[in-house]
């Protein structure tokens, strides 16, 4: 192949592979738009082909907030962890699957609002989510004392091996213990 090859020369799910291969964080469909001279609308057209293309393959698209990234295959996590020398990911407590069930389902939500889901403090369990960098603060909350909002994270989707919050399973909503239901949500 010619080093002097235009780029246009590729498709445009080639393009958009090369571009999120380099970019250490989720890109906006529209950021993505601008650099290759397109429509957000060819952008999306050409996301859908790079997902087909990379279906069964080690790498996918992750979508979040209405941003995309190119991250590994969760199913191939321990083998990477393996490879890096990372240890074993760490395991959530059944309190932190609660909370963070409530975020996913519920977002955005203030810890109060998790508070009163939860019927118990959940200061503590907030804190190491966003120490995990599960959750992270999305604004305040037009009420009295503007309590911070709390949402997801692109961390979030790739820990519990999601493209984006509409995977998410559905929630039973004939649960009588909604903390249960909830969580068990999550865990899959």
């Amino acid at each position: 192949m010619s080093e002097n090859q235009n780029p246009e020369a590729f498709s445009i799910s080639a393009q958009l592979e090369a571009l999120l291969f380099v970019t250490a964080e989720p890109v906006a469909i529209s950021q993505l738009a601008a650099a290759l001279s397109v429509t957000n609308g060819k952008v999306e057209q050409g996301l859908l082909e790079l997902d087909e293309i990379l279906s069964g393959r080690g790498l996918k698209l992750q979508r979040h907030g209405g941003r995309v990234q190119l991250t590994t295959a969760p199913e191939l996590a321990e083998l990477i962890e393996h490879f890096l020398g990372l240890e074993a990911a760490s395991h959530l407590s059944r309190a932190a699957l609660e909370a963070l069930a409530i975020i996913a389902y519920q977002q955005p939500v203030t810890r109060p609002q998790v508070d009163s889901i939860r019927g118990v403090n959940s200061d503590g369990v907030m804190r190491s989510l966003l120490n995990k960098g599960l959750i992270q603060e999305g604004g305040r909350a037009d009420s009295p004392g503007r309590p911070i909002l709390y949402a997801t994270t692109p961390e979030f989707l790739q820990h519990f091996g999601l493209n984006s919050l509409l995977d998410l399973p559905p929630l039973d909503r004939q649960d009588n213990d909604s903390q249960t239901g909830l969580s068990d949500a999550l865990k899959g």
